[in-house]
């Protein structure tokens, strides 16, 4: 059990870093769907489930070093190699996003300038990445529980303290930009994205597992909290869409509201995923093209991060309307591919 639940915090703190933190991705993709989204939410969770538990499987009967093993396993030389690219080059908008959404955080809570915000963070994401990247994403990462507790509690908190009655927040919600045409597709789109975020993580992990039902379990635990924690914030910002509807961080300002001292933890806990996220992702793009360790590593990652602060001032809202539904379309090749690759081996299994 303890090397399943390492594998789910793993899982559970690169997607929560990219995909949950801010409480904006789930605006966009859920709750601008009202009670819909909701239902997205659960099918989500299932699809998280499902998909942890399969690729950690995988990466553990491959015994994978690298995302790369379980792409080209799954989808082939040459869907592979396309597939491979589109995984690489996630981090690095991942990166871009993230060092957007820090400056909008700074800004929002401490009435720091974006642009401003962005180049500490910037500085903060290359500087770890110079230096020894895995003993510092792992203090950083001993966040995510918090960040689960509180983002829990500041969504229960909203919940009990709505407004609007649930026909009236559907209202509102039918008038807020969403990231799809439908919810249905909504939730398969947060799914698709997110995934491409976790495939390296889940690979790796899975393939130093000792047994493939250690890899298979924390797959499905990972997959089981996301899903819950997502249900649970996007049914707390709903109730509360009427204050926080056009802010870039809207569960800060939720819990700002209950306490200013719970408003700081949660700037402090939700800046630290940021970091977390940005470092890993650009850790991994720079490792995917140069030679770790190597002073043209280092230089690559100065000039990643530089080109990664240039695009952050599209700014955090923007980018995440833009960059995520965009790579969501794209991971459904890779959706599709886990599960014919699912079933074929389930089928070789009982034949």
């Amino acid at each position: 059990m303890k090397e399943s639940l390492k594998i789910a915090g793993a899982f559970v703190g690169v997607i929560v870093g990219a995909g949950f933190a801010s409480g904006r991705e789930l605006m966009l993709m859920f709750v601008s769907f009202g009670v819909w989204g909701l239902v997205g939410a659960v099918i989500s969770a299932a699809f998280f489930t499902f998909l942890g538990m399969a690729l950690a499987g995988m990466g553990s009967r491959l015994q994978a070093t690298s995302h790369k093993d379980v792409v080209y396993n799954l989808c082939g030389r040459f869907l592979g190699t396309f597939v491979d690219l589109m995984i690489t080059f996630f981090m690095f908008a991942v990166t871009v996003v993230m060092l957007a959404g820090g400056g909008a955080l700074l800004e929002q809570q401490f009435d720091i300038p974006a642009i401003l915000g962005s180049i500490i963070v910037t500085v903060i994401v290359v500087a770890v990445v110079c230096l020894d990247v895995h003993k510092v994403i792992g203090v950083i990462s001993a966040a995510t529980p918090f960040l689960i507790l509180t983002a829990v509690g500041v969504a229960l908190y909203g919940v009990a303290t709505r407004d609007l009655s649930f026909p009236e927040l559907n209202q509102l919600a039918s008038e807020q930009e969403a990231g799809a045409n439908h919810w249905l597709l909504g939730a398969l789109l947060y799914v698709s994205y997110n995934i491409v975020a976790g495939v390296p993580i889940l690979a790796i992990m899975g393939g130093a597992a000792k047994t493939e039902k250690q890899a298979m379990m924390g797959g499905i635990i990972g997959g089981a909290l996301l899903g819950l924690l997502m249900l649970v914030m996007s049914l707390g910002l709903l109730s509360r869409l009427d204050s926080v509807a056009d802010l870039p961080m809207p569960m800060l300002s939720i819990a700002t509201e209950a306490s200013p001292v719970l408003g700081l933890l949660m700037a402090v806990i939700i800046f630290c995923m940021i970091l977390n996220t940005a470092v890993g992702t650009l850790y991994s793009f720079c490792a995917r093209v140069l030679p770790v360790g190597t002073h043209k590593f280092r230089l690559g990652s100065v000039a990643a991060g530089a080109i990664a602060f240039v695009g952050s001032l599209v700014g955090f809202i923007s980018l995440v309307g833009q960059v995520y539904p965009l790579f969501g379309y794209l991971g459904f090749l890779l959706i599709g591919a886990v599960l014919i690759g699912w079933f074929r081996a389930r089928r070789l299994v009982t034949a």
